[in-house]
């Protein structure tokens, strides 16, 4: 391996590489985020900078980009178009037995380095909870595992070359 490393370099090729499955051009060197507004008919208080902050998070922790304010080469944007509650199972009785809450975002990616690469998606996540339980009880412990199913697939979409 580092010998095809050292003959592609000495050759002008540039090679992207990296253990946290991401592939990032050698020349990009700044990510931004900007806020998530809640823009669903059903709003949770804590989702806006739970979502932010998470995609803040994983490029961080995952990439050698640097965070600045706007305008890096890879920019996010976008909002929160959905956020609702649902029956996912129900009984023999027609009696609810899950529930599913569910968050789609809309993301605007541009890639300042190969424009080719920006796109805009939608992404959409959830879990089940107990229909006996209402959506106040268990939203604070679904969210952040629904956001990080979402970032997740933010991360895969715009850093990986699937």
């Amino acid at each position: 391996m580092l010998l095809v490393s050292l003959l592609a370099t000495g050759c002008g090729v540039a090679i992207k590489y990296s253990l946290s499955g991401a592939s990032i051009p050698p020349n990009a060197k700044t990510f931004s985020v900007a806020y998530f507004p809640n823009n669903a008919t059903m709003v949770s208080p804590i989702l806006s900078s739970t979502l932010t902050e998470a995609l803040v998070d994983i490029f961080s922790r995952r990439t050698r980009l640097q965070q600045v304010d706007e305008g890096g080469d890879f920019a996010f944007e976008g909002e929160i178009v959905g956020y609702t509650s649902t029956t996912a199972s129900v009984s023999s009785n027609d009696y609810a037995l899950l529930n599913r809450l569910t968050i789609r975002i809309k993301v605007r990616f541009k890639n300042a380095i190969d424009d080719k690469a920006s796109w805009n998606k939608t992404f959409t996540a959830y879990e089940d909870y107990d229909s006996t339980k209402l959506l106040t009880e268990v939203e604070g412990e679904l969210i952040p595992q629904i956001v990080d199913k979402l970032v997740t697939d933010i991360f895969q979409a715009s850093a990986s070359n699937w």
